[in-house]
Parts: structure tokens; C-alpha cells; sequence
């Protein structure tokens, strides 16, 4: 009888330490998935947290990427403006080429046109006059092939921006108002610029 008791002593023990031993396995493998889903958290937190990093990096080298391309561009077109407009000066500048020669030698035929105007008899003094006369159509001739032409005044409508009046004198019956009837001093032109504007009187 007591061999049968310590029989069944033993297969209390055994089945105790067969349910210890698996409860003990369960919580083992309990602890294991939860150690194992902490971990899975933690890598896909790791994860996200590197996939934001990365994003704010690529969208700073965006935004370093976009002010570049900004500079570059700005400075394209500001090396474009620079282009015309040296090229526009230039073509200014070729245009307008020889404009201080002209501008020195109107006085000359100023002088010259003077000159013509003085009455003469004797016969010195016309050949005299005959020569400066033959200067004075050469130099308007070199100034014309160099595109600077006179300015057409006597008669002509009174314009403030090819006319300077010096004088205005009121209207006769035959002359209309604001009408260049007298002409102190021709103006010239270099193409469409005025060199010097022609000095009139006006009849008002």
C-alpha cells in the first residue's frame, strides 16, 4: 500500500513539475513574442523615424537645389540684359559716331556762311569770296556724306524740339502765327539727332 501511495507521489510530482515546466515555457514564450513585438515596434519606429530624416533631407537639398537654379537663372538673365544692353551702346555709339567732330566744325561753317554774306566789288575781293565759297559747299558736302543735314527753318511751322526762337515779332498780314520768318543761326542734325537747333524768329 505504501508502495502504491509513492507511486502515486510521484506521478503528482512528475505532473506538477510537467505543468510548472509548462507554464514556465509558456511564459517564456510569451516573454519571447513580446520581446520580439518590441522589437518588431522598435525597427519599424527606428524605420520611420530614418524615412522623416531622409524626407527632410531630401526636402532641404530640394530647397537647396531650387535656390540654386533661382541664382542661376537670375543670373542668366541678368548677363542677358548686360548683353543688350552693351549691344544697344554700342549701335548708340557706332549711330552716333563722329558726333563731337561735327559739333566742332559747325562753328566753321558758321564762320564761312558770315563770310558769304558780306557784300564785295572789287575784283580780290570776289575771288576771294569765290573760294570761300568753294570751301564752304565742300564742308557741307563732307558733313552731308557723314548723314548731318541742316535743318530746315525759314517758313517752316515754329517746332520747340528743331527751333530756338530768340526773337518773336507779331504777324504781318501774309504770315501765319507760330511761322519761322527769320533765321539767326542754321541747326544740324546727325541722322535723327538733333546736333544743334536752328536759332529764328517767330511770328506770333
Amino acid at each position: 500500500m505504501s508502495e502504491q501511495n509513492g507511486s502515486e507521489e510521484e506521478i503528482l510530482k512528475t505532473g506538477e513539475k510537467k505543468a510548472v515546466d509548462e507554464s514556465v515555457k509558456d511564459e517564456t514564450a510569451a516573454q519571447v513574442d513580446e520581446n520580439k513585438a518590441t522589437s518588431e515596434k522598435s525597427a519599424v519606429d527606428n524605420e520611420d523615424s530614418e524615412k522623416e530624416e531622409l524626407k527632410q533631407k531630401v526636402a532641404e537639398l530640394q530647397k537647396k537645389c531650387d535656390d540654386f537654379e533661382d541664382k542661376y537663372l537670375r543670373a542668366e538673365a541678368e548677363m542677358a540684359n548686360m548683353h543688350t544692353r552693351f549691344k544697344k551702346e554700342q549701335e548708340k555709339l557706332l549711330r552716333y559716331d563722329g558726333q563731337s567732330l561735327a559739333k566742332d566744325v559747325l562753328p566753321v561753317i558758321d564762320n564761312l556762311n558770315r563770310a558769304l554774306q558780306i557784300e564785295v566789288t572789287d575784283d580780290a575781293s570776289k575771288q576771294l569770296k569765290r573760294g570761300i565759297e568753294l570751301v564752304f559747299n565742300d564742308m557741307e558736302k563732307a558733313l552731308k556724306a557723314n548723314n548731318v543735314t541742316k535743318i530746315e527753318a525759314l517758313g517752316q511751322v515754329f517746332d520747340p524740339a528743331l527751333h530756338q526762337a530768340v526773337k518773336s515779332v507779331p504777324a504781318e498780314k501774309e504770315q501765319k502765327n507760330e511761322t519761322v520768318i527769320e533765321v539767326f543761326q542754321d541747326g544740324y542734325m546727325l541722322k535723327d539727332r538733333v546736333l544743334r537747333p536752328a536759332m529764328v524768329v517767330v511770328a506770333q
